[in-house]
């Protein structure tokens, strides 16, 4: 009885519609989002009045701020509050951080009226621009903490026993990355024009709209989601699994058949299924098995006996590190989209007739190709290479990923080209190049490419592979890899220019681009990405997937979540 009640909730719960609801919010959370940072790094120039290398580095600073604290609604998330509970309270912050953001722009940072356009300097004050440093940074704070948790609370609202939503769920996070870039369509065309044009504040206003007309739709929802409850505290048993092993060290683990594990179907991990035993990462085993020191009250201690399923979740955190390790370095290529592009395309001839393209409107380029490309996976690829290799997905997460890291190789490659004709096409006593800013399409487009493979593979990847009780922190590590990537990326910066500058020289990334080589940190950066390549060659070799029992019914539903929402119709 108590199973049919759970299918039956589960059967009016969750599916496509709600799912598409969540959808919908990420396109204009998203667009709220760039909104601010798209162009970011050149009001920091124009209107805070700061050179190149420091606005690139805030801006990388910043970025991976976003996406570090995704590390901390993943942990909310599968801890504490639940999915549902975290979205909520981080689109709020969001929220509050493109209100100030208006504020400070409106109130103390344009100044005078119409500065920021790149001609007419501003004068910000000082409260202004503390103001605004902290509305950025808790728009990072919201958007962060929310994205991840999004991602996964999605794919809660598919039920595996469906045959035609188990499809669907496999195909959710390339429309979650799809609707993310149609978000950012609208902030990387119009937007971009009217903050370029120097009327930031009306930018920002657009994205604070955006935001909540977001969280309006997602709360529209609330009745029907599928809700799943939070597993409890994930550091704290894999903390349990490493004391377990160190109090058993000279324990040699028997078979599989022979280790702790709890009798029946449910788990010793709240709201999780069983993980099935694997042969690699033996040592672990260590902290599952029995011994004749322990009693009962070792059977109900996780401290000294963890069961298998508890080792196996622990095994499975350290089988994927390898994997996102690697990918940190494609995040370092990746976020010089929103930095060193820009402001290469600021100094090329940007101007069609009499108007004038900003620089950050280029990324308009990577978003159709992100459009272009994933519907060239999804319609044609995957069916095509499904046929002639038996695998309904297609090619498979680790295989997308490298593909990714050649493709974002590629686009630092072309940068590098770009950067070198530019240098040769300078207009002399001018700023700026008489190449024209299409030249830089290639490398836009070749990023765009490299996202769908890369990003939606890493999306797929990791919360496929990330046990029950971690889901949202599977999801938060392709964001917590863009984090690092851009902390990578300034400390990367810096370094190059305490090298570089010296003397008479500028440095490769000078204030005045026309003295400086960003060519070679362009290619000093594909450099690095296929050394990377290699790396990540073995690890994807070495890596075993996770072996789940039992199907999603095994799963527990937050009654009291379901049980409110369908009787007020609010959470």
């Amino acid at each position: 009885m108590e199973k049919s009640g759970r299918m039956n909730e589960m059967n009016k719960t969750g599916g496509i519609k709600v799912a598409t609801l969540l959808l919908v919010n990420q396109a204009l959370a998203t667009l709220g989002f760039f909104g601010v940072g798209v162009n970011l790094v050149l009001f920091l120039t124009r209107v805070l009045g700061q050179d190149n290398a420091e606005a690139a580095n805030n801006v990388s600073k910043w970025t991976g701020t976003v996406y570090m604290f995704s590390l901390v609604g993943a942990f909310l998330s599968d801890s504490y509050w639940g999915r549902y509970l975290t979205c909520t309270i981080f689109q709020i912050f969001f929220i509050l951080g493109l209100a100030l953001s208006c504020l400070s722009s409106w109130r103390f940072l344009i100044n005078p009226s119409g500065c920021g356009d790149g001609h007419i300097p501003c004068k910000p004050s000082t409260i202004g621009v503390n103001i605004f440093y902290f509305s950025i940074y808790l728009v990072a704070f919201g958007y962060g903490g929310h994205q991840p948790t999004l991602a996964t609370f999605g794919a809660d609202q598919y039920d595996e026993k469906n045959p035609k939503e188990r499809s669907l769920k496999v195909a959710f996070f390339c429309y979650f990355y799809f609707s993310l870039n149609v978000g950012s369509l609208f902030s990387n065309t119009v937007l971009v024009y009217y903050e370029d044009t120097g009327k930031w504040t009306m930018g920002f206003l657009v994205s604070f709209i955006s935001a909540i007309i977001a969280f309006l739709t997602f709360l529209s929802g609330s009745p029907q989601y599928r809700y799943l409850k939070p597993s409890g505290n994930p550091v704290v048993r894999v903390a349990q699994v490493f004391t377990a092993v160190v109090r058993k060290w000279g324990v040699d683990p028997p078979k599989a058949d022979k280790l702790f594990e709890l009798v029946g179907s449910k788990s010793a991990i709240k709201g999780c299924r069983k993980i099935l035993h694997s042969d690699d990462l033996r040592l672990m085993d260590k902290a599952a098995t029995i011994t004749e020191n322990d009693d009962e009250e070792s059977r109900n201690n996780p401290w000294r006996l963890c069961t298998v399923t508890q080792v196996e979740e622990t095994k499975c955190v350290l089988r994927m590190l390898p994997i996102w390790l690697c990918t940190i370095t494609y995040s370092v290529v990746f976020t010089q989209m929103a930095s060193l592009f820009v402001e290469q395309g600021d100094v090329m001839n940007s101007k069609i007739g009499e108007f004038r393209l900003p620089a950050a409107s280029m990324s308009i380029f990577d978003i159709c190709s992100v459009l272009v490309c994933t519907g060239i996976y999804r319609k044609i690829l995957v069916p095509l290479v499904g046929r002639l290799s038996g695998n309904p997905r297609g090619i498979s997460e680790l295989e997308r990923m490298g593909i990714g890291l050649i493709f974002g190789m590629l686009s630092m490659v072309a940068s590098g080209i770009t950067e070198i004709v530019r240098l040769r096409n300078i207009i002399c006593s001018q700023k700026t190049s008489s190449m024209s800013i299409f030249y830089q399409i290639p490398q836009y487009v070749l990023m765009g490419a490299s996202e769908v493979f890369m990003y939606v593979g890493q999306l797929e990847f990791f919360n496929g592979q990330a046990p029950d009780g971690i889901k949202s922190f599977g999801s938060s590590l392709c964001m917590a890899s863009m984090s690092l990537g851009n902390y990578v990326s300034s400390m990367l910066v810096n370094i190059i220019m305490e090298i570089t500058a010296r003397g008479h020289d500028k440095g490769w990334i000078s204030e005045n681009l026309n003295k400086g080589h960003m060519d070679r940190f362009f290619f000093l950066l594909a450099g690095l990405v296929s050394f990377d390549f290699v790396i990540y060659l073995f690890c994807a070799k070495w890596y075993k997937s996770i072996n789940v029992q039992g199907d999603q019914e095994e799963l527990e539903l937050d009654d009291s979540n379901n049980s409110k929402s369908a009787s007020k119709g609010q959470p």
